[in-house]
């Protein structure tokens, strides 16, 4: 049975699968891909809300969504074709179809995740509310000109993985230090040292 997915027919489909199984396993092992709050915001009514993504729904879990239906509507297409002419689609006539039943299929399955899982709407924040929160450099050493990785963790306890430098030039940031980020440039953050005088003057 299996089998008939390693054939051309099937293989835009195989291949969905395994990207939505790795998202999945991205997202399990907490490698902070899912954690860079990457969602739309789009007014209600647009082209972004009919595609069920303007309920700040995260952009990892729409694709998921996406690529479920894709998969699970292509099957079902060339099974479909199987059982009439006896042999399934051309693959590429079969994944266009599938690609407009399943984000039609999708717009549904997105929206109702909205729905029901309230959690991701509340827990969703953009990386300007990381400001005036302590990370901890991961590796390395942060300089001006050269920064590090570092962990934030947000008020609802999910992890963010940032590239940091300190404010002030003459500032180090080794790993395992914690720093108060203070501002941001773009994706750079730039953070005070614990060790910094006009933090342990406040």
């Amino acid at each position: 049975m299996f089998t008939i997915f390693l054939t051309p027919a099937y293989a835009p489909f195989a291949v969905a699968f395994v990207v939505m199984i790795g998202i999945g396993l991205i997202e399990a092992i907490g490698l902070g891909l899912g954690h860079l709050d990457v969602h739309a915001e789009a007014d209600g009514g647009g082209v972004l809300d009919w595609l069920g993504l303007g309920h700040e729904l995260p952009i990892l879990i729409w694709l998921t969504s996406l690529l479920g239906c894709f998969t699970l509507t292509g099957i079902a297409i060339q099974q479909a074709a199987t059982m009439i002419t006896s042999s399934p689609l051309d693959w590429r006539l079969a994944a266009g179809g599938a690609l407009l039943a399943g984000a039609l299929l999708n717009t549904l399955a997105a929206n109702g995740l909205a729905r029901i899982m309230p959690g991701f709407e509340t827990s969703v924040i953009s990386t300007g509310d990381l400001l005036r929160r302590r990370g901890t450099i991961l590796e390395g050493v942060a300089r001006r000109g050269s920064p590090a990785r570092a962990k934030v963790v947000d008020k609802y306890g999910q992890a963010h993985f940032i590239m940091v430098e300190p404010h002030d030039d003459e500032d180090a940031i080794a790993a395992g230090e914690t720093a108060l980020i203070v501002r941001r440039d773009g994706t750079l953050f730039y953070a005070l040292p614990e060790t910094s005088g006009l933090l342990q003057s406040i």
